[in-house]
């Protein structure tokens, strides 16, 4: 999660402008187009050739199996199927069934997307960017409460928040797809506290931990169990002095950032304890953030300098044998100097599956980088503009239950 500010930005996306030229020999009719979905904010600039629509026999669809309609369903990517549902009760009812569930659940993932999520005049919005259709989805928010919260994260379809009712600190659980959410039990020690989410998706589940106050005080680590429905208390992280609120969790582990001892604080779920790791930061750190990637890979990214000289963004992987950051990759110079203007300008990242994504306070867009890849991407769009966005990755599920 992170928190996004910026000025608006123009849209100068050829898509707007009407008509094409076709240069084929087949001199076949060229439709410039873009694919529709639920109230979607433009922000690739691409086109798609496509042939003239085929005229299909409507009772011929009225009279699919559902089996077959349900197969077919599950294949159409999530936000097309969203918009779907207004389509007849028939198609509605379906998107809830046991059996399109089934079928949605076998299917490969969408792929990663961005969730975007900000208030306006008090009423929460969302949109969700999709890398593979390059393409902003609106999803209404109106269904969550009008409570004061804040983006906790999300994992397996699943999106957390936490804030206070008016009465006491809460912590809610949502499926956007599904428009469904719920509040978790109070913790033993009901405060503001440091969160993160965890689906299993074979298990059906989900955890939530509990690490530090964020005021400082010491009290014990709690993890909720969806299967159970309740806390359970566990260690108490020992004394450190963190060099960040931001955690990581990959490989059932949880890490944190300790300046004193220095190293890394590492959370075991299996065992609920604590322990140390003296995994030493790169010489001339500024400023760094622990981002997971897919399986055991668990990732570094700082600015290597003075903030009054020349600086460079660097991203490092622990080596889990030696306990030591070794540099897999660097910032090029030109993206740096587009996403910090000014030498001591803030930036936040996250991560997910191998993809890190930064931005800045004062840049309208953000910078995706694929480890796996090697490749540098901006992604535009107003929900970056937003002064008060908060920012997470995302995997659009509609067989991920909130219970």
């Amino acid at each position: 999660m992170t928190h996004f500010g910026g000025g608006g930005s123009r849209n100068t996306s050829p898509l707007g402008r009407s008509g094409s030229r076709n240069t084929s020999p087949s001199r076949q009719k060229v439709i410039k187009t873009k694919p529709r979905g639920l109230d979607e904010e433009m922000v690739a600039t691409f086109s798609k050739a496509i042939h003239l629509d085929v005229q299909m026999e409507d009772n011929i669809w009225a009279m699919l199996p559902e089996d077959l309609l349900n197969e077919i369903l599950a294949r159409v990517p999530p936000f097309m199927i969203f918009r779907l549902r207004s389509v007849c009760k028939r198609w509605n009812s379906i998107l809830q069934d046991n059996s399109f569930l089934k079928f949605h659940s076998q299917v490969p993932s969408h792929g990663p997307c961005l969730l975007a999520f900000w208030k306006n005049s008090q009423i929460p919005q969302c949109s969700v960017f999709s890398l593979p259709l390059k393409q902003w989805y609106r999803i209404p928010f109106t269904f969550l409460p009008q409570w004061e919260f804040w983006l906790v994260g999300s994992s397996g379809g699943l999106v957390s928040f936490s804030g206070f009712d008016g009465l006491a600190f809460k912590t809610l659980v949502c499926n956007p797809l599904t428009q469904t959410w719920r509040p978790l039990p109070s913790m033993h020690y009901n405060q503001q506290r440091q969160l993160i989410m965890v689906v299993d998706r074979m298990d059906r589940s989900f955890k939530v931990i509990a690490a530090s106050d964020i005021y400082g005080d010491k009290l014990p680590t709690e993890v909720y169990d969806s299967k159970l429905d309740c806390w359970s208390l566990h260690q108490t992280m020992p004394a450190v002095n963190l060099c960040s609120s931001k955690m990581a969790f990959c490989d059932s582990r949880l890490y944190l950032e300790t300046l004193s001892p220095l190293g890394l604080m590492m959370y075991r779920l299996d065992t609920g304890c604590w322990e140390h790791i003296p995994a030493k930061y790169p010489r001339s750190l500024l400023d760094g953030y622990l981002v997971a990637g897919s399986q055991k890979r668990l990732f570094l990214v700082g600015r290597i300098g003075l903030y009054s000289t020349l600086q460079s963004m660097r991203i490092w992987e622990l080596d889990h044998a030696k306990f030591t950051w070794v540099e897999i990759s660097r910032m090029p110079p030109r993206y740096l100097r587009a996403l910090l203007r000014l030498s001591a300008e803030r930036f936040e990242c996250f991560g997910q599956d191998n993809l890190i994504c930064f931005t800045s306070w004062n840049q309208g867009k953000g910078l995706l980088y694929d480890v796996d890849r090697k490749v540098w991407s901006w992604i535009a769009g107003s929900a970056f503009q937003s002064y008060n966005s908060q920012v997470c990755f995302y995997e659009p599920r509609f067989d991920a239950s909130i219970h």
